[in-house]
């Protein structure tokens, strides 16, 4: 392509330099490339498409040039033709001053910075009366679709389709329309004084056409922070359901211009099943839809719902076989033991993890069935008020995402087990059809010894992880301890892979004694004993069979998970916050961050420098002052007045806060998060519209009106 740049340009002196040469020291005016070529993504940013070829040039201006032309001899001028010369002379810089001072008065912004430093002057033309009401008009359009997306209101008031009109009122979108003009907007009132009352005023297409500029604009606002910032990270948050489509809800993690650590919603990516497939789209999107530079990317995490983790796993390990520095690790929003548990391949632990959401959903939506449990507690733990209090209040939170969370189910089994039988076998009118049905259907799930197993089996595999998951969700310098404590919590795991034997004897009669005292049958899973079809083998008992089906897969796959989350790269990462000076405290200032350091070398702004800074890091905080408090995490270091004496100090420390496995300390910078909860949970499934969704969580990024109307006009003539 350098190649066709250079002959399309006529430049033969430059056919000899290499590709690198002339994308380092040579420059194209964007005047030469159709404007199909040029993708504008913002008012700050001008990107070639990546077969943009050179293709406008004026080759015979030079004719017309007299100073391009072979020099003649001298003719001597008489004092007419002097004076004319100079006439022409004095009208020529005169029409020049006058076209300069038009043009500055026109536009000021007709001049797009380029990323190579190049600028191009667009010609102002004025608008005519038309367009100026069509780029208001426009722009009223733009303000209803705003406003909605911030609001939450969808665009369709109702979702029947197939009745008569008068039926239902018409949808938001044109309600709100109406609205405006009867206020007092002139310029829509003028556009449809002469239209049909039964005429939609925007079409559902144009509607759409408009909602993507929205999205993309608003966007653009957090992605040119990001670009500004350099390193970033990537996390996905669980599938969802939009309008009947799966989804990947995408944040971005970086550390803004204050030295704040923030995570921001940009956007859904369409849920591909292969995943090979959805690794290509997912690296596209990011790379050529947002414009982010992977070759920035620091980390990526996927907190996932069961039966999705292989594929998210395959996207990561794509993306590391391009981007090595770009780390897998664990998201710091999601406990390590939940994490583990939906991951694991096998299809008994998928269904109980969607029981156990269940009967916490359930009871989460009724305060009256809480009471319900509470005074089932008080009568199961009468002679332990201590665990039942306790158990009261875990109930009342969302006690699912625990490090805990199977040791308190396993406590909990009784109480919930008694409390679904008690509403469902209700003959009163206290509790209404749908919770009586559902504690029955919940009720019988519990009480299937498959499920009593299969909670057993993964509170005991995952008692070994529990304090190590919950150190990473601690202090900067519990993560740091964390790091080095991974080498016993992987010995004590295949220790217990060696006498799975012995173990899973011990799990199994913990699960029998559970399932006596809840009164449930102890056999074979029904879907095995149908499928022996008579070739049933009499030595295949329940322990066997739960051995080899649940026990030793788990432990294998939970052995394998951590050490490929844990990878060498990820603890050499974290082995670096002992930069954090609280941690270097309680190692009493003997530290060795630059051995560990080596893999963001190339990140550093003065990496030859880096052993004496560090050196000079070290004795700061060593000889501090009696009353000056060691900063105990990287966003306290990064808020030090004089971090920028230490340059190379304060990039490490901004590129090991954008880890995902780093907690944000400031809570109000994690809202993209919260928000997009929020938005899920209080907008029904087909109301949902991943553009909107993006409004309505980025409600408070600034926005351009006039930079929106001007995509539509040139996107959609």
């Amino acid at each position: 392509r350098c190649q066709r740049w250079v002959e399309n340009c006529r430049r033969a002196d430059l056919e000899d330099k290499t590709p690198d040469q002339l994308n380092k020291h040579y420059r194209l005016c964007a005047k030469h490339f159709e404007t199909s070529m040029i993708c504008r993504s913002s008012p700050y940013r001008t990107v070639l498409r990546d077969n943009a070829v050179p293709t406008i040039f004026d080759l015979t201006s030079h004719l017309n040039n007299p100073h391009s032309r072979h020099r003649k001899r001298i003719k001597e001028l008489s004092e007419d033709e002097i004076r004319t010369l100079k006439q022409q002379k004095i009208d020529e810089a005169f029409e020049r001053e006058q076209a300069t001072q038009e043009l500055n008065e026109s536009n000021a912004q007709n001049t797009v910075s380029e990323e190579g430093g190049e600028e191009q002057e667009e010609e102002a033309v004025p608008l005519t009366l038309e367009e100026r009401e069509n780029k208001d008009y426009l722009k009223s359009l733009f303000e209803i679709l705003i406003l909605m997306g911030k609001q939450n209101i969808p665009l369709d008031g109702h979702n029947v389709d197939e009745l008569p009109e008068g039926i239902f009122t018409s949808d938001n979108f044109q309600a709100l329309l109406e609205y405006r003009i009867n206020a007092g907007d002139e310029v829509l009132r003028k556009r449809f004084e002469m239209t049909a009352v039964n005429l939609e005023y925007c079409s559902k297409t144009q509607q759409k056409q408009m909602l993507e500029i929205c999205e993309s604009c608003v966007r653009e606002e957090t992605l040119r922070e990001v670009r500004d910032s350099h390193f970033f990270s990537i996390v996905t948050d669980e599938v969802v359901d939009i309008a009947g489509e799966e989804h990947l809800p995408v944040l971005v993690r970086f550390v803004d211009d204050s030295h704040n650590l923030r995570e921001e919603f940009i956007g859904f990516l369409p849920y591909e099943a292969d995943p090979e497939i959805l690794a290509v789209k997912f690296h596209t999107t990011i790379t050529e839809k947002w414009g982010l530079n992977m070759e920035y990317c620091r980390g990526q995490a996927y907190i996932v719902s069961s039966g999705f983790a292989s594929k998210m796993k395959v996207v990561a390990t794509r993306l590391l076989e391009k981007y090595p520095q770009a780390v897998y690790t664990l998201c710091s929003s999601c406990a390590l033991n939940v994490w583990l548990a939906k991951s694991v391949p096998v299809v008994g632990v998928s269904m109980a993890l969607g029981t156990i959401e269940e009967v916490c959903c359930l009871f989460s939506q009724s305060p009256q069935l809480l009471v319900e449990l509470d005074n089932t507690i008080s009568v199961l733990f009468q002679n332990n008020e201590g665990k039942g209090n306790e158990l009261k209040e875990i109930c009342r939170s969302q006690w699912t995402g625990r490090h805990d969370t199977f040791e308190v189910l396993v406590d909990l089994m009784q109480a919930l087990v008694l409390c679904l039988d008690a509403v469902s076998s209700d003959s009163s009118v206290r509790w209404n059809n749908f919770i009586s049905g559902r504690a029955f259907v919940l009720s019988s799930a519990l009480t299937d010894f498959d499920f009593i197993v299969t909670i057993v089996i993964l509170k005991n595999v995952l008692s070994f992880t529990r304090a190590f998951g919950k150190n990473l969700q601690g202090q900067t310098s519990d993560v740091f301890f964390a790091a080095s404590s991974l080498t016993a919590v992987l010995h004590s795991l295949n220790e217990v892979m060696e006498n799975i034997e012995v173990y899973h004897e011990f799990w199994f009669e913990e699960a029998t004694n559970l399932a006596t005292k809840l009164d449930v049958q102890i056999k074979l899973p029904g879907k095995f004993r149908r499928a022996q079809q008579g070739n049933f083998d009499s030595e295949v008992t329940s322990e066997n069979y739960y051995k080899e089906i649940l026990s030793v897969p788990t432990v294998e796959h939970i052995i394998q998970e951590l050490k490929d989350i844990f990878s060498e790269q990820h603890l050499k990462a974290l082995k670096c916050l002992s930069l954090v000076p609280s941690v270097m405290g309680q190692l009493k200032f003997n530290t060795s961050e630059e051995h560990h350091a080596d893999m963001y070398k190339n990140d550093l702004p003065n990496p030859d420098t880096l052993s004496a800074e560090l050196h000079c890091w070290r004795i700061k905080w060593k000889h501090r002052g009696k009353d000056i408090e060691l900063p105990a995490t990287i966003y306290e270091a990064l808020h030090l007045p004089d971090i920028k004496f230490f340059p190379n100090v304060y990039a490490l420390l901004k590129v090991l806060c954008i880890l995902p496995v780093m907690k944000v300390e400031n809570e109000k910078y994690e809202v993209g998060r919260k928000r997009l909860k929020a938005y899920l949970k209080n907008t029904l499934t087909e109301q949902r519209s991943s553009n909107l969704a993006l409004l309505n969580i980025n409600f408070d990024i600034k926005h351009d009106l006039d930079l929106m109307v001007d995509t539509y006009i040139k996107l959609y003539p």
